[in-house]
């Protein structure tokens, strides 16, 4: 695997590995993308953008926007949270992680883009294996390194421009669920553009272009950014010991 793809992999692979922290948001965790819905089964929800302060207290930076999940909503995912009791994703159920979850490198069909993220172009031969037993599940892999036999089955092409005939990777970020690749337990999880308002997915979150361009113009390596995904009720119950930040009067 070249050096590229050993980053990706390694990002889908990497250090929240199970340790189920009480608190899931750590103090070097400076900036959080939080996606709440109305409900466990709805398929559209709100994305806020926090950054911490000085005094380490959490502080607005963008007003809601709208986003889609899962065609079935959300069931609790593998993060940075630990343990839920409940519902958790499986491969093939349609539903969006719930948790707190790294955000890992931005991705796309541009040779560039402008973001504080380490980027990553894709090529016609890097898909992510979505395929239960593989030894490449949740991984990012390109066929030129693995042989066109370890993408064959449900394999995600990370073109979908070529593939698909379609741009919804066409700018996208690595959502850090999984991160042992169990396999069974979903993949291949990530932020993107939406078809529409009205569109879900298969299990990522997905939003308006604009939306994507200033989130990923916002976000910052160094500042160690999470995902936090959850029903809004859950997120109040959740908001004191994982340390969240207030949705304000909607909550």
């Amino acid at each position: 695997m070249n050096n590229t793809l050993t980053s990706l992999a390694m990002l889908l692979a990497s250090a929240c590995s199970g340790l189920a922290w009480a608190e899931p948001i750590q103090d070097d965790n400076r900036q959080l993308a939080v996606v709440v819905t109305d409900s466990w089964t709805d398929i559209q929800g709100e994305m806020t953008l926090f950054e911490r302060d000085e005094d380490n207290q959490w502080q607005l930076v963008s007003e809601p926007s709208a986003v889609v999940i899962g065609r079935t909503g959300l069931a609790w995912g593998i993060g940075l949270h630990g343990h839920q009791q409940g519902q958790q994703k499986v491969e093939g159920d349609g539903k969006a992680p719930a948790g707190v979850f790294r955000l890992g490198d931005a991705f796309g069909y541009l040779d560039a883009l402008i973001t504080g993220l380490d980027y990553h172009p894709m090529d016609a031969r890097d898909y992510c294996i979505d395929v239960n037993g593989s030894p490449y599940y949740n991984q990012l892999v390109n066929t030129k390194e693995v042989g066109e036999k370890a993408v064959e089955g449900s394999s995600e092409a990370m073109r979908r421009d070529i593939h698909s005939q379609d741009d919804l990777y066409k700018k996208g970020i690595l959502v850090a669920h999984n991160p042992e690749n169990i396999s069974g337990a979903g993949s291949c999880i990530f932020m993107h553009l939406w078809r529409a308002a009205d569109k879900p997915t298969a299990g990522c979150t997905a939003m308006a272009e604009a939306d994507m361009d200033a989130l990923l113009r916002w976000l910052d390596k160094d500042k160690q950014p999470l995902m936090v995904i959850l029903p809004r009720m859950e997120y109040g119950l959740k908001q004191t010991s994982w340390r969240l930040p207030p949705l304000g009067p909607q909550e």
